[in-house]
Protein backbone atom coordinates (compact mmCIF):
# COMPACT_ATOMS: atom_id res chain seq x y z
CA UNK A 1 0.00 0.00 0.00
CA UNK A 2 1.61 3.14 -0.79
CA UNK A 3 2.34 5.95 1.79
CA UNK A 4 -0.08 8.52 -0.22
CA UNK A 5 -3.20 6.23 -0.28
CA UNK A 6 -6.42 7.16 0.52
CA UNK A 7 -6.82 5.09 3.87
CA UNK A 8 -9.89 6.50 5.02
CA UNK A 9 -13.18 4.37 5.15
CA UNK A 10 -15.80 6.03 3.31
CA UNK A 11 -19.39 5.29 3.86
CA UNK A 12 -20.33 4.28 0.77
CA UNK A 13 -23.79 5.64 1.22
CA UNK A 14 -25.38 4.00 -2.16
CA UNK A 15 -24.32 0.69 -0.98
CA UNK A 16 -25.86 1.27 2.71
CA UNK A 17 -29.01 2.62 0.58
CA UNK A 18 -29.15 -0.21 -1.07
CA UNK A 19 -28.96 -2.82 1.59
CA UNK A 20 -31.38 -1.01 3.48
CA UNK A 21 -34.06 -1.24 0.93
CA UNK A 22 -33.71 -5.15 0.71
CA UNK A 23 -35.07 -5.02 4.32
CA UNK A 24 -37.96 -2.40 3.28
CA UNK A 25 -40.74 -5.26 4.37
CA UNK A 26 -40.05 -5.14 8.05
CA UNK A 27 -41.57 -3.29 10.73
CA UNK A 28 -40.43 -2.65 14.40
CA UNK A 29 -42.63 -3.60 17.03
CA UNK A 30 -41.23 -0.73 19.16
CA UNK A 31 -40.48 2.63 18.53
CA UNK A 32 -37.48 4.00 21.64
CA UNK A 33 -37.61 7.58 21.53
CA UNK A 34 -34.07 9.05 22.26
CA UNK A 35 -32.04 12.47 23.16
CA UNK A 36 -28.73 12.56 22.08
CA UNK A 37 -25.70 14.75 22.87
CA UNK A 38 -21.68 14.55 22.69
CA UNK A 39 -18.97 16.24 23.17
CA UNK A 40 -14.93 15.24 22.48
CA UNK A 41 -12.09 17.08 23.50
CA UNK A 42 -8.35 17.59 23.17
CA UNK A 43 -7.96 17.44 27.00
CA UNK A 44 -5.22 19.62 28.86
CA UNK A 45 -2.03 17.70 27.77
CA UNK A 46 -2.21 15.66 24.05
CA UNK A 47 -1.90 17.91 20.62
CA UNK A 48 -3.70 15.81 18.82
CA UNK A 49 -7.25 14.32 19.79
CA UNK A 50 -6.84 10.35 18.78
CA UNK A 51 -10.56 10.07 19.89
CA UNK A 52 -13.87 10.03 18.03
CA UNK A 53 -17.44 9.54 18.14
CA UNK A 54 -20.24 8.59 15.57
CA UNK A 55 -23.57 7.38 15.08
CA UNK A 56 -26.05 6.85 12.60
CA UNK A 57 -29.76 7.47 12.79
CA UNK A 58 -31.81 5.53 9.91
CA UNK A 59 -35.60 6.38 9.85
CA UNK A 60 -36.37 3.61 7.53
CA UNK A 61 -39.08 1.18 9.67
CA UNK A 62 -36.96 -2.07 8.13
CA UNK A 63 -33.75 -1.52 9.20
CA UNK A 64 -35.15 -0.04 12.68
CA UNK A 65 -36.37 -3.37 12.53
CA UNK A 66 -33.36 -5.12 11.85
CA UNK A 67 -30.76 -3.37 12.27
CA UNK A 68 -31.80 0.03 14.81
CA UNK A 69 -29.67 2.81 15.32
CA UNK A 70 -25.74 2.94 15.98
CA UNK A 71 -23.30 4.68 18.15
CA UNK A 72 -20.26 4.62 19.30
CA UNK A 73 -17.06 5.90 20.36
CA UNK A 74 -13.29 4.86 19.56
CA UNK A 75 -9.70 6.54 21.54
CA UNK A 76 -7.21 5.77 18.92
CA UNK A 77 -3.74 5.11 19.89
CA UNK A 78 -0.15 5.12 17.86
CA UNK A 79 1.37 8.46 17.55
CA UNK A 80 1.87 10.94 14.65
CA UNK A 81 -1.88 10.94 13.89
CA UNK A 82 -2.01 7.05 13.56
CA UNK A 83 -4.36 6.93 16.66
CA UNK A 84 -6.44 9.64 14.96
CA UNK A 85 -7.19 8.09 11.84
CA UNK A 86 -7.07 4.46 13.06
CA UNK A 87 -10.56 5.90 15.49
CA UNK A 88 -11.93 7.09 12.16
CA UNK A 89 -11.37 4.63 10.14
CA UNK A 90 -12.40 1.97 13.08
CA UNK A 91 -15.74 3.76 13.17
CA UNK A 92 -16.26 4.20 9.72
CA UNK A 93 -15.66 0.60 9.07
CA UNK A 94 -17.55 -0.91 11.53
CA UNK A 95 -20.83 0.88 11.06
CA UNK A 96 -20.81 0.38 7.26
CA UNK A 97 -20.00 -3.65 7.64
CA UNK A 98 -22.59 -3.59 10.46
CA UNK A 99 -25.94 -1.70 8.31
CA UNK A 100 -24.32 -4.01 5.30
CA UNK A 101 -24.35 -6.95 6.64
CA UNK A 102 -26.77 -9.93 5.62
CA UNK A 103 -26.96 -11.95 8.87
CA UNK A 104 -30.55 -12.05 10.31
CA UNK A 105 -28.76 -12.19 13.41
CA UNK A 106 -27.51 -8.71 14.87
CA UNK A 107 -25.02 -9.65 17.17
CA UNK A 108 -23.73 -11.69 14.74
CA UNK A 109 -23.50 -8.71 12.46
CA UNK A 110 -22.08 -6.63 15.31
CA UNK A 111 -19.22 -9.26 15.61
CA UNK A 112 -18.57 -9.25 11.62
CA UNK A 113 -18.79 -5.55 11.63
CA UNK A 114 -16.00 -5.74 13.96
CA UNK A 115 -13.89 -8.33 12.27
CA UNK A 116 -14.15 -6.15 9.38
CA UNK A 117 -12.78 -3.41 10.69
CA UNK A 118 -10.34 -4.85 12.79
CA UNK A 119 -8.90 -6.63 9.43
CA UNK A 120 -8.55 -3.48 7.32
CA UNK A 121 -6.83 -1.54 10.18
CA UNK A 122 -4.13 -4.53 10.40
CA UNK A 123 -3.64 -4.30 6.82
CA UNK A 124 -3.00 -0.74 6.95
CA UNK A 125 -0.34 -1.12 9.25
CA UNK A 126 1.12 -4.13 7.64
CA UNK A 127 1.70 -2.01 4.68
CA UNK A 128 2.20 1.42 5.70
CA UNK A 129 5.48 1.75 7.99
CA UNK A 130 4.21 5.13 9.44
CA UNK A 131 1.19 3.56 10.44
CA UNK A 132 2.88 0.46 12.30
CA UNK A 133 1.17 0.09 15.81
CA UNK A 134 -1.74 1.67 14.58
CA UNK A 135 -5.03 0.53 17.06
CA UNK A 136 -8.58 1.70 18.75
CA UNK A 137 -11.05 0.85 21.38
CA UNK A 138 -14.06 0.49 19.96
CA UNK A 139 -17.67 0.86 22.72
CA UNK A 140 -20.59 0.68 20.52
CA UNK A 141 -24.40 0.71 21.53
CA UNK A 142 -27.23 -0.41 18.91
CA UNK A 143 -30.44 0.37 19.70
CA UNK A 144 -33.53 -1.75 18.44
CA UNK A 145 -36.64 -1.54 19.54
CA UNK A 146 -36.27 -2.05 23.10
CA UNK A 147 -33.01 -3.84 23.33
CA UNK A 148 -29.64 -2.23 23.89
CA UNK A 149 -26.94 -4.10 22.15
CA UNK A 150 -23.33 -3.46 23.24
CA UNK A 151 -19.94 -4.56 21.64
CA UNK A 152 -16.89 -3.80 23.33
CA UNK A 153 -13.52 -3.88 22.28
CA UNK A 154 -10.44 -1.91 25.10
CA UNK A 155 -11.51 0.12 28.18
CA UNK A 156 -13.62 2.87 26.28
CA UNK A 157 -17.23 2.53 28.55
CA UNK A 158 -20.77 2.02 28.63
CA UNK A 159 -22.48 3.48 31.74
CA UNK A 160 -26.33 3.23 32.52
CA UNK A 161 -28.37 5.29 35.07
CA UNK A 162 -31.23 3.82 35.94
CA UNK A 163 -33.52 5.07 39.21
CA UNK A 164 -30.14 7.18 40.49
CA UNK A 165 -28.02 4.22 40.20
CA UNK A 166 -25.01 4.03 38.20
CA UNK A 167 -24.16 0.49 36.44
CA UNK A 168 -21.06 -0.23 34.01
CA UNK A 169 -22.05 -2.28 31.45
CA UNK A 170 -19.29 -3.16 29.40
CA UNK A 171 -15.81 -5.18 31.15
CA UNK A 172 -12.62 -3.32 30.68
CA UNK A 173 -10.38 -4.87 28.23
CA UNK A 174 -7.27 -3.86 30.18
CA UNK A 175 -4.06 -5.44 32.29
CA UNK A 176 -5.67 -3.53 35.79
CA UNK A 177 -8.87 -4.28 35.19
CA UNK A 178 -8.16 -8.19 34.62
CA UNK A 179 -5.96 -8.20 37.66
CA UNK A 180 -8.73 -6.76 39.60
CA UNK A 181 -11.25 -9.35 38.27
CA UNK A 182 -9.46 -12.07 39.31
CA UNK A 183 -8.78 -11.12 42.87
CA UNK A 184 -5.06 -10.05 42.18
CA UNK A 185 -5.84 -6.09 42.61
CA UNK A 186 -7.74 -4.18 44.67
CA UNK A 187 -9.69 -1.32 43.28
CA UNK A 188 -7.50 1.05 44.93
CA UNK A 189 -4.19 -0.64 44.08
CA UNK A 190 -5.70 -0.41 40.24
CA UNK A 191 -6.22 3.16 40.41
CA UNK A 192 -2.55 3.86 41.61
CA UNK A 193 -0.57 1.15 38.75
CA UNK A 194 1.52 2.33 36.84
CA UNK A 195 0.11 -0.15 34.50
CA UNK A 196 -3.27 0.99 33.89
CA UNK A 197 -3.26 2.38 30.70
CA UNK A 198 -2.06 -0.70 29.37
CA UNK A 199 -4.49 -1.87 27.42
CA UNK A 200 -5.13 -6.14 26.33
CA UNK A 201 -7.32 -6.40 23.39
CA UNK A 202 -7.67 -3.33 20.88
CA UNK A 203 -8.68 -3.45 17.15
CA UNK A 204 -5.98 -3.39 14.55
CA UNK A 205 -3.56 -5.28 17.44
CA UNK A 206 -4.10 -8.33 16.27
CA UNK A 207 -5.34 -10.36 12.94
CA UNK A 208 -8.39 -11.26 15.08
CA UNK A 209 -10.03 -9.98 17.98
CA UNK A 210 -12.79 -10.90 20.08
CA UNK A 211 -15.51 -8.83 20.84
CA UNK A 212 -17.52 -8.97 24.34
CA UNK A 213 -21.51 -8.92 23.62
CA UNK A 214 -23.53 -7.30 26.25
CA UNK A 215 -27.69 -6.73 26.28
CA UNK A 216 -29.87 -4.85 28.37
CA UNK A 217 -33.81 -4.01 27.61
CA UNK A 218 -34.43 -0.19 27.43
CA UNK A 219 -36.60 2.05 30.11
CA UNK A 220 -37.98 5.28 29.51
CA UNK A 221 -36.14 7.52 31.80
CA UNK A 222 -32.59 5.49 31.12
CA UNK A 223 -29.37 7.57 30.76
CA UNK A 224 -26.75 5.97 29.07
CA UNK A 225 -22.86 7.21 28.59
CA UNK A 226 -20.32 5.97 26.15
CA UNK A 227 -17.34 7.51 27.08
CA UNK A 228 -13.60 7.18 26.27
CA UNK A 229 -11.08 6.84 29.26
CA UNK A 230 -9.90 10.34 29.01
CA UNK A 231 -13.44 10.80 31.35
CA UNK A 232 -13.25 7.93 33.24
CA UNK A 233 -9.86 7.77 34.34
CA UNK A 234 -10.21 10.81 35.45
CA UNK A 235 -13.77 11.74 37.23
CA UNK A 236 -14.92 9.12 39.53
CA UNK A 237 -17.76 6.92 39.12
CA UNK A 238 -19.80 8.65 41.56
CA UNK A 239 -19.26 12.41 40.16
CA UNK A 240 -20.09 10.83 36.88
CA UNK A 241 -23.12 9.65 38.88
CA UNK A 242 -23.93 13.38 39.75
CA UNK A 243 -23.44 14.97 36.65
CA UNK A 244 -25.12 12.38 34.42
CA UNK A 245 -28.65 13.03 36.40
CA UNK A 246 -28.66 16.81 35.76
CA UNK A 247 -29.50 18.69 32.49
CA UNK A 248 -29.86 17.77 28.94
CA UNK A 249 -27.46 15.37 27.26
CA UNK A 250 -25.50 18.24 25.30
CA UNK A 251 -25.11 19.89 28.13
CA UNK A 252 -24.01 16.65 30.55
CA UNK A 253 -21.67 15.94 27.82
CA UNK A 254 -20.00 19.53 28.39
CA UNK A 255 -20.31 19.31 31.47
CA UNK A 256 -18.70 16.00 31.93
CA UNK A 257 -15.80 16.57 29.57
CA UNK A 258 -15.42 20.04 31.45
CA UNK A 259 -14.96 18.02 34.91
CA UNK A 260 -12.25 15.59 33.33
CA UNK A 261 -10.39 18.86 32.15
CA UNK A 262 -10.48 20.53 35.72
CA UNK A 263 -9.02 17.41 37.52
CA UNK A 264 -6.05 17.51 34.57
CA UNK A 265 -7.37 16.40 31.41
CA UNK A 266 -4.15 13.66 31.42
CA UNK A 267 -5.79 12.82 28.14
CA UNK A 268 -8.20 13.47 25.18
CA UNK A 269 -12.07 12.77 26.12
CA UNK A 270 -15.32 11.98 24.94
CA UNK A 271 -18.62 11.48 26.14
CA UNK A 272 -22.00 10.57 24.09
CA UNK A 273 -24.96 11.20 26.37
CA UNK A 274 -28.55 9.18 25.05
CA UNK A 275 -31.79 9.92 27.30
CA UNK A 276 -35.03 7.45 26.46
CA UNK A 277 -37.97 9.59 26.70
CA UNK A 278 -40.04 6.60 25.99
CA UNK A 279 -40.68 3.43 24.40
CA UNK A 280 -43.64 2.90 22.34
CA UNK A 281 -45.51 0.25 20.02
CA UNK A 282 -44.80 1.44 16.38
CA UNK A 283 -48.48 1.92 15.53
CA UNK A 284 -49.21 4.22 18.24
CA UNK A 285 -45.83 6.15 16.78
CA UNK A 286 -48.29 5.97 13.35
CA UNK A 287 -51.03 7.21 14.93
CA UNK A 288 -49.23 10.21 16.66
CA UNK A 289 -47.99 11.31 13.52
CA UNK A 290 -50.99 11.01 11.94
CA UNK A 291 -52.12 13.03 14.46
CA UNK A 292 -49.40 16.09 13.86
CA UNK A 293 -49.74 15.74 10.20
CA UNK A 294 -53.83 16.89 10.77
CA UNK A 295 -52.85 19.53 13.67
CA UNK A 296 -50.12 20.88 11.18
CA UNK A 297 -52.65 20.99 8.29
CA UNK A 298 -55.02 23.19 11.29
CA UNK A 299 -52.06 25.34 12.04
CA UNK A 300 -51.13 25.89 8.30
CA UNK A 301 -48.22 24.12 8.35
CA UNK A 302 -46.60 23.52 11.70
CA UNK A 303 -47.81 20.68 14.11
CA UNK A 304 -49.09 22.05 17.48
CA UNK A 305 -48.00 21.11 20.97
CA UNK A 306 -50.94 20.53 23.39
CA UNK A 307 -48.82 20.51 26.22
CA UNK A 308 -45.42 22.29 27.91
CA UNK A 309 -42.40 21.36 25.43
CA UNK A 310 -40.50 20.98 29.05
CA UNK A 311 -42.33 17.92 29.83
CA UNK A 312 -41.67 14.12 29.57
CA UNK A 313 -44.57 13.98 27.36
CA UNK A 314 -43.80 17.57 25.61
CA UNK A 315 -40.05 16.28 24.86
CA UNK A 316 -41.79 12.71 23.13
CA UNK A 317 -44.17 14.98 21.07
CA UNK A 318 -41.84 17.52 20.22
CA UNK A 319 -39.45 14.56 18.85
CA UNK A 320 -42.41 12.94 17.06
CA UNK A 321 -42.70 16.72 15.67
CA UNK A 322 -39.32 16.46 14.36
CA UNK A 323 -39.97 12.91 12.73
CA UNK A 324 -42.87 14.43 10.65
CA UNK A 325 -41.18 17.54 9.67
CA UNK A 326 -38.42 15.25 8.66
CA UNK A 327 -40.79 12.87 7.07
CA UNK A 328 -40.14 10.03 8.65
CA UNK A 329 -43.42 7.44 9.50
Amino acid sequence: MDEEREITAPMELQRLQAGWAARSGAQPRLHTIVRMGAKTDLGRVRENNEDKFDFLEPEDPGVLATRGRVYAVADGMGGHAAGQIAAEVALNTFIRAYFTDASDDPQAALKQAVQIANGYLVEIARTIRSRSGMGTTLTAAVLRENELLAVQVGDSRLYLLRDGELRQITEDHSWVAEQVRRGALTEEEAELSPFRNVITRSLGGAPEVEPDLYAVQVQAGDRYLLCSDGLSGMVSADEIREILATESPSMVAWDLVQRANDCGGKDNITALVLDVLAVIPWEELAQEVSEIRSEAVSAGGEPALAVAPTSPVGRRRGLIAQLFRRGGR
